[in-house]
């Protein structure tokens, strides 16, 4: 059983430094997922080394697909083509990423083998009938609970058929699983979203050579032709910039550069928001990586003013709601959120969750259905749950940084899904948080 992992967070000094966060977690799903059905060697530098995305190279193992770390952060993919994936004799264990479960659903839908596709216990309790319910529209055999939750076990035989689709959700991991099943349907496989989403299947599609048409809000693949071994340079990961882009425009004296950070327009939501509420955030050397928009980002403190959040940035920010909850409570004014429902079925309920922590800390906020209303103030210390979700954790302790007195943060271990050494990174450029030896079975505390 793995330790409980409990931080100490608390004002540190203001933010300076040049720091790459990890890789774009996304972009080293798909990598990983399109080398192994593609034909020769695919090359992944950059390569998250997160426990979601190792998750990912598991499954993928498990099938036959060889794999080797030549070194931390790279991965060779040795492609076994589109229907060279062998039967597992076990389940397939996603950990907790629900974009490997959603997108591996799509990908073996139409391949022709069964397996059954696992995950932790917040995975398991994570919605799937909306990657489920189009699958099956294509012709895929897939089972789930009575609730719609996993285990998926998919049954293969089942021919495809491409089918046009509109979602009724923008979500790209609908969208992304139902590209990767048209690869093996017989026609063209369209998806139609009410707004535009992350468009990293469709570009990764085309670096390893097949046929995509996208523009916002549309995609088309046709089914029948061949992935092509390529290499890929994941760009630095926006949601993981996000904390460190909250942090120094929060904290006085703060002046922070992050380099080599994905800048795909589909993911920087946050970026507009924060700029509307006042952050003084500039990109600098803009260039390619792996198919993606990349800049050097340097942030600096600047007051901060509450908005209301144009409801069409929302598909471009949604895993950066937690971080932004935090500069709208620390903004003069008041911050309002609206269509944001998407975040009551992520890793956690992240609206409830980050309304009650941010309360505990002395926040005004006023939870709503598909949002929050936000009234920019002072906080204090107190002790908050992160209910096991990484985003929640690292950006609570981002609010510690201005709270007057120390912030306990509970069950944090799941940092390590999307941003092993966050807490190291952080202290590195003034931050200060670190382990707490409070319910901590195997490890003491640590210095910050």
């Amino acid at each position: 059983m793995s330790a409980r992992l409990d931080w100490i967070a608390r004002r540190g000094t203001p933010l300076r430094g040049r720091i790459a966060v990890p890789g774009d977690k996304s972009v080293s799903h798909r990598a990983v997922m399109l080398g192994a059905v593609a034909e020769g060697i695919t090359t992944v530098r950059g390569f998250l080394e997160g426990e979601d995305t190792r998750a990912t190279a598991a499954v993928m193992r498990q099938l036959g697909v060889h794999i080797e770390t030549p070194r931390e952060g790279e991965r060779l993919i040795y492609g076994v083509g589109l229907r060279g994936l062998r039967p597992a004799s076990a389940p397939l264990d996603c950990g907790n990423a629900g974009t490997g479960m959603r997108l591996l659903a799509g990908l073996f839908a139409g391949h022709g083998l069964d397996c059954t596709l696992v995950g932790d216990a917040s995975l398991s309790q994570r919605p799937m009938r909306r990657v489920v319910d189009p699958l099956r529209a294509m012709g895929a055999r897939i089972d789930t609970r009575p609730d719609g939750t996993p285990p998926l076990r998919i049954h293969g035989g089942h021919p495809l058929r491409a089918i046009a689709y509109e979602t009724p959700v923008a979500s790209a991991q609908v969208k992304s699983a139902l590209l990767l099943a048209g690869l093996y349907a017989e026609g063209t496989t369209e998806v139609r979203e009410p707004h535009p989403t992350r468009d990293y299947t469709e570009r990764m599609l085309a670096a390893f050579g097949w046929p995509v048409e996208f523009a916002p809000g549309i995609a088309r693949v046709l089914g029948g032709h061949r992935l092509r071994g390529t290499e890929i340079r994941v760009p630095g990961d926006f949601s993981s910039a996000a904390f460190f882009m909250v942090a120094a425009s929060v904290v006085p004296g703060s002046e922070l550069v992050l380099t080599g950070v994905g800048v795909n327009p589909r993911r920087t939501g946050l970026l507009a928001a924060l700029r509307a509420m006042g952050a003084d955030i500039r990109e600098s050397n803009p260039r390619e990586s792996g198919g993606e928009p990349v800049a050097d980002l340097t942030i600096r403190h600047a007051p901060l003013r509450g908005i209301e959040v144009p409801e069409d940035l929302v598909p471009d920010m949604i895993d950066e709601f937690p971080a932004l909850f935090v500069a709208a409570a620390l903004a003069e004014g008041t911050t309002v959120v609206r269509g944001a429902a998407e975040l009551r079925v992520k890793e956690s309920d992240r609206l409830a969750g980050m309304s009650a922590a941010l309360r505990a800390l002395g926040a005004e906020i006023e939870e709503t259905p598909d949002g929050a209303r936000i009234v920019g103030g002072r906080l204090h210390g107190g002790e908050v749950d992160s209910h096991g979700d990484h985003r929640l954790a690292m950006s609570l302790a981002i609010a510690a940084q201005c709270s007057e007195g120390e912030v306990l943060i509970r069950d944090c271990a799941n940092v390590a899904t999307s941003f092993p050494g966050f807490d190291a990174l952080a202290r590195g450029v003034g931050v200060a948080v670190g382990e707490s030896g409070i319910g901590n079975r195997e490890s003491g505390p640590e210095g910050m």
